[in-house]
């Protein structure tokens, strides 16, 4: 019998992020890990105590001591290796991991000056209260710390890539047939464009969290200390968690910040997805060249002459996946039966790989611009070959000299259509049409001066509509 990897030590991982490609997303591990969530469980659970005491929430209780604080903030800072360990061990008898936390730090009080106060871990408070939060302060660090300085270093790139070359002239390509040409510059500027959208987009949602009981009502904390205002105290909290107050919850948040930010990094996703075709894409064409040595390694098995475009055929497989993950997420966070079923539990769990496969795809897409040269030569080339879309630029002549009164300039566009459609046409034919129109010479000059490298109006100019 073959050996079992199940039994092996360390763990062999069942998935890519947690295994060949855990370098590139290991900055996640520190927000949305199962780790990472207990440890913010803990501090939510830790500063409710400072806030209850230290706000004299509950008559009759004494504030703490700076070195009660501290104390009481020193157990989320020290959960290392050997608190994993020690809270995994409590959970397997609880069977409950929020309850475990509160018992872990119930363990750190005994024998302290807080010994005696130790109840007020975890008072008033649902497993939810603590959740949302922890999940709150989890994915905004993960988004605002890890996932969007990655995303708008990317950007960036592009951005940098379309400044160099907003005079770089090049063919366009409508329905994937010759059009109108435009700059290099001005097609990744379009791109740049909107991904700067997205990225303003992202920062500007709202995290919400809310601490209100076991049904939303506050019902445990106004029967219990019935002077408290409850609701300043629960919404002075979730703000001194750098958060949102949300007022108006069942048993849960109800996630719908959740689902706005998934559906914008989706989008922005979906965005990356086309910088990745479309440079995939040019780099069949020749306009861009890869450098082995920034995509790395072997090109092909058994083509030695092939550099793959690799990075970006990587990138659109990890934004398909993060994509549909997201999705599933804002689909499924912004329903819950009643005042709570445990459905959103188990959704929340597929953040982390919903994040890490968007953040490789940036990372990919990072690298693979990294490694590319310009052609120009290349697009020049495919520039002087295809003279008939110039077509467009005579028949617009024409029509606006024709409106103007100028007599035999009739059907302009029926005569480039006979011209160019389906006809290869080089300068020299062009030309030669351009000179038997019997056009007024300014127009005739500007026509003749005209060359498809040259064909591309406004499109060096519009580069600088990207923020800087």
């Amino acid at each position: 019998m073959p050996q079992s990897f199940a039994d092996l030590t360390p763990p062999i991982a069942l998935t890519p992020l947690d295994g060949r490609y855990r370098d590139q997303v290991a900055p996640l591990v520190e927000h949305l890990s199962e780790a990472a969530l207990n440890r913010a469980r803990l501090i939510v659970e830790t500063e409710w105590v400072i806030h209850l005491l230290d706000g004299a929430a509950i008559p009759g209780l004494r504030t703490l001591t700076d070195d009660e604080r501290a104390l009481l903030r020193a157990i989320p800072e020290d959960f290392g290796a050997e608190g994993i360990a020690e809270h995994k061990e409590i959970e397997r008898e609880t069977v409950h991991d929020v309850k475990a936390v509160e018992y872990y730090i119930k363990r750190r009080l005994a024998g302290t000056s807080l010994e005696s106060l130790a109840e007020i871990v975890h008072i008033y408070c649902t497993s939810e209260d603590v959740n949302n939060l922890a999940y709150a302060l989890m994915i905004k660090g993960a988004v605002h710390e890890v996932w969007l300085p990655a995303f708008e270093g990317v950007i960036e790139q592009i951005a940098r890539l379309a400044r160099e070359n907003a005079e770089v002239p090049m063919l366009s390509r409508t329905h994937g047939q010759p059009a109108t040409p435009t700059t290099l510059g001005k097609e990744l500027a379009v791109f740049a464009h909107r991904l700067q959208r997205q990225a303003r987009r992202i920062p500007a949602n709202q995290v919400l969290g809310k601490i209100n009981g076991a049904t939303g009502t506050y019902a445990a904390h106004a029967v219990s200390a019935p002077d408290t205002d409850w609701e300043q105290v629960s919404r002075s909290f979730v703000e001194h968690l750098g958060l949102t107050w949300n007022p108006l919850t069942t048993q849960i948040e109800s996630h719908d910040w959740q689902a706005e930010i998934y559906a914008d990094m989706a989008r922005a996703g979906r965005i990356l997805h086309n910088v990745a075709t479309d440079v995939w894409t040019y780099i069949s064409l020749g306009y861009f060249r890869q450098r082995l040595s920034a995509q790395g390694g072997t090109g092909s098995s058994t083509m030695p002459h092939k550099v793959n475009p690799i990075r970006f055929e990587n990138a659109e497989a990890n934004l398909e996946i993060s994509g549909a993950l997201l999705d599933v997420l804002s689909q499924t966070l912004v329903t819950s039966r009643l005042q709570r079923d445990l459905t959103d539990s188990t959704t929340q769990r597929n953040v982390a790989p919903a994040i890490g496969h968007s953040l490789l795809a940036i990372q990919n897409v990072a690298k693979g611009l990294a490694g590319l040269d310009v052609d120009a030569a290349a697009m020049a080339a495919d520039l002087e070959g295809n003279w008939e879309v110039l077509g467009e630029a005579v028949q617009s002549v024409m029509r606006t000299l024709g409106v103007q009164g100028h007599e035999g300039l009739d059907n302009p566009y029926e005569r480039l259509k006979e011209l160019t459609r389906g006809h290869r046409v080089d300068g020299e034919g062009m030309r030669a049409f351009i000179e038997d129109l019997g056009l007024p010479e300014a127009e005739r000059d500007r026509l003749l001066a005209l060359s498809p490298a040259s064909y591309v109006g406004y499109a060096p100019r519009l580069v600088a509509h990207l923020e800087d």
